[in-house]
């Protein structure tokens, strides 16, 4: 009589599909730590083309890059803006642009869940990056793309388009800004140019009135009188207790140096709201027009 014996002390072996599902469970709990891979991370990004010489469109975008706002983003609702941010040469959030063009970032610390960052969480960083692309002489083209990424987790999440649309906005800002003070300034040497003819002109009429004239010398005390008025309407004097004179028109802008009160400066370019000037030492910048007086 044949009888069939068994071993308690085996355990029954677990079918094969139970094991893979416990490592797909596995592996799906922890995708959420490993967060997105950079390399397959995709964002909207925007380019658009201004009409622009590159020097004029890099102007905008440097002022844009340093003025410490995450444009079109925020992490609290009472916020109206996300300020803190700053300008850096170079993030790792962002692969090596390989392309052709000048790059350059902002970025923002410390943000939490900021808006428009597609199922962005926690505590973070905002990255923006710009890149200038010349055209033609004429025309310039500018990309943005925009991440963020959990300081905790290490996941990026994508941009919706409206940090890049906002960063954008601002640029054309700039740089409507920038080509009415170029305009305005070309308009004002214009200006000088016309003044400098007449002056030349008043000189070649006070010569042949003084060979034709016998009164040449009250011909000529009212001619250096009209040169004199001409001349007072392109000087200016700082007001006390000084001024800065700026690098561009912005109060933003780089200091070139401190002029003392009293110092005394010739109009090269007027705005609406700053003048261009040169210095006695030639030094050439600008300075808002309440900090100037007329001579005396």
């Amino acid at each position: 009589m044949w009888i069939k014996s068994s071993d308690s002390r085996r355990a029954p072996r677990q079918p094969v599909h139970l094991l893979r599902f416990a490592v797909f469970l596995a592996i799906t709990m922890l995708l959420p730590l490993a967060g997105i891979p950079k390399e397959t991370l995709t964002t909207p990004g925007l380019v658009r083309e201004f009409f622009g010489s590159l020097e004029e469109v890099r102007q905008a975008v440097q002022f844009v890059v340093h003025d410490q706002v995450i444009h079109g983003t925020l992490i609290f609702d009472k916020e109206p803006i996300l300020n803190g941010a700053a300008a850096v040469d170079s993030t790792p959030l962002f692969d090596p642009w390989q392309g052709p063009g000048d790059v350059y970032f902002k970025i923002r610390k410390n943000a939490i869940a900021p808006r428009h960052f597609l199922e962005s969480g926690d505590q973070g960083t905002i990255a923006v990056r710009f890149v200038l692309i010349p055209v033609d002489a004429n025309r310039t083209r500018v990309k943005i793309d925009a991440i963020y990424q959990e300081t905790a987790h290490r996941t990026f999440h994508a941009s919706d388009g409206t940090v890049e649309k906002s960063e954008m906005k601002e640029i054309k800002d700039q740089l409507e800004t920038l080509q009415e003070a170029a305009a305005q300034a070309a308009d004002a040497r214009r200006r000088q140019t016309s003044a400098e003819l007449v002056r030349q002109s008043l000189i070649r009429q006070r010569e042949d009135e003084t060979t034709r004239i016998s009164n040449a010398q009250s011909a000529q005390k009212d001619l250096e009188q009209r040169v004199s008025a001409l001349h007072h309407e392109l000087e200016r004097r700082v007001k006390s207790p000084g001024a800065d004179l700026k690098a561009a028109p912005f109060q933003s802008a780089a200091t070139f140096k401190t002029l003392s009160a009293f110092t005394d400066v010739v109009i090269l370019i007027v705005t609406p709201h700053w003048l261009g000037v040169e210095t006695p030492d030639g030094q050439r910048g600008w300075l808002p027009q309440e900090l100037l007086e007329q001579l005396p």
